[in-house]
């Protein structure tokens, strides 16, 4: 097996490892995507924890239903592009969802299947809403409603160069490499 795969076990000081940080690194601290994603990981972890406990359902669960309480009718392939998860993760959910009686699956033209809240539904989305609100007073706590909309717009902004940024393949890598 060659040398370094998983299975090998290097000596203790073989000279073959990274003992020491690496000097050409980012600034944890300071790196605006990771920052970013530890605070989404954060209020998903806070929010999906208590939405368990209470209501035996999670995140990705209330995104389905918040989609469907502000878009009646989407179809999950609509739900899967509104909230920007996996088609799986909204699968799952609607499964879910469906089972419990929450929402209703319609047969709509062309095959389509547009999803609806059940009355049921709609009273779970009406008690789950106060725990997602929670996180945004949380972020949002001591900031005037002038920085609320500005922090919002920027994110939006953001948001949107990303998805627009074209991806960046071997050679603009080396390219952007030898730049630095």
């Amino acid at each position: 097996m060659p040398r370094g795969t998983a299975s090998t076990r290097f000596p203790a000081g073989s000279d073959d490892l990274v003992t020491e940080p690496l000097t050409d690194i980012i600034d944890p601290e300071n790196f605006t995507p990771r920052l970013i994603a530890l605070l989404s990981n954060a209020l998903v972890w806070r929010e999906s924890h208590e939405l368990r406990r209470r209501f035996g359902l999670g995140t990705n669960d209330w995104r389905v239903l918040s989609v469907l309480a502000i878009r009646p009718g989407a179809s999950a392939t609509e739900v899967t592009e509104f909230i920007g998860v996996n088609k799986a993760v909204v699968s799952k959910s609607v499964t879910t969802l469906a089972e419990r009686e929450l929402i209703a699956l319609v047969d709509g033209p062309r095959g389509s299947r547009p999803l609806y809240l059940t009355p049921a539904g709609a009273q779970m989305h009406a008690d789950m809403l106060p725990v997602s609100n929670i996180g945004q007073d949380i972020i949002l706590e001591g900031m005037d409603p002038a920085h609320v909309q500005a922090l919002n717009a920027l994110l939006r902004d953001m948001i949107d160069k990303v998805r627009e940024a074209p991806t960046t393949d071997a050679a603009d890598l080396e390219t952007a490499v030898s730049r630095s």
